[in-house]
């Protein structure tokens, strides 16, 4: 555990961020349609989280950003606007590092499902020619024998972001070059990294969803060295943490 009376030994903190994950956690908090979290200062954000009682003279050594560009279909602008905000947060920060997935192309496939109740429900087959020729399903057996439509999707894949926070993590960890660590992210995949990471130095996890924090990702604040501790964030996290509209030559996409 970080020795409180190290007062005047600056707690170097690393900050890891999935953004996939915060930028959903985020959108659901506030809002798909609405402006005013988009633009997240995440240094300012992990800054105002840390309890200096806990993290002694916190210092942000450094921001390991994780995310992958993607172009969304019908929406001409967004590339170019997440190149603008990682351009704005490397400016603002100034210790902040991109490591870059990639999004790859995948087909799914399974059972067609109806959704417009809430809960989903399995859409069964009527039977014989009374399915459309152009809707792209076909009949099988389900599997509790029912007739059953099958259909397949076109959609992307993120890959990578959650393996650029594990090896940047350990990495920074094993090689003493942080002494604490926070962690941005609800994906329960990093439950056995962070378990590790807590026997060399104390971790924050930090959910930004408002689901409840993966069971996966908890542990004792008392694990390994101690000094561990978790937060969900909150719609006001996003919105009070935001970057000035105009940082440097990047200025905040309009409806950000």
């Amino acid at each position: 555990m970080i020795d409180p009376n190290a007062v005047k030994r600056p707690t170097r903190v690393g900050v890891y961020v999935d953004a996939f994950n915060v930028y959903y956690g985020a959108r659901a908090h506030c809002g798909k349609g609405t402006a005013g979290w988009r633009w997240l200062d995440i240094g300012g954000l992990a800054t105002s989280l840390i309890n200096p009682r806990l993290w002694p003279n916190p210092v942000l050594d450094r921001i390991v950003y994780c995310t992958a560009l993607r172009e969304r279909e019908n929406d001409p602008s967004s590339l170019a606007d997440q190149e603008t905000y990682i351009g704005a947060l490397k400016h603002h920060c100034g210790n902040v590092l991109v490591a870059y997935g990639k999004y790859m192309p995948r087909t799914s496939t399974g059972l067609l499902v109806d959704r417009s109740g809430g809960r989903p429900r399995q859409v069964f087959s009527p039977g014989g020619d009374q399915v459309p020729d152009w809707l792209p399903v076909r009949e099988v057996i389900g599997p509790q024998g029912e007739p059953a439509l099958l259909a397949s999707v076109a959609t992307f894949e993120e890959k990578g972001s959650d393996v650029n926070v594990v090896n940047h993590l350990l990495v920074d960890v094993l090689t003493h070059q942080v002494d604490a660590a926070m962690v941005f992210s609800n994906d329960s995949d990093l439950s056995l990294p962070l378990k590790m990471a807590r026997t060399w130095v104390p971790v924050a996890t930090v959910n930004p969803h408002a689901m409840p924090t993966a069971g996966d990702l908890r542990g004792g604040a008392a694990d390994g060295v101690g000094g561990h501790w978790w937060r969900r964030l909150r719609s006001d996290d996003f919105r009070a943490h935001q970057m000035p509209s105009q940082v440097g030559s990047h200025a905040r996409p309009t409806g950000w």
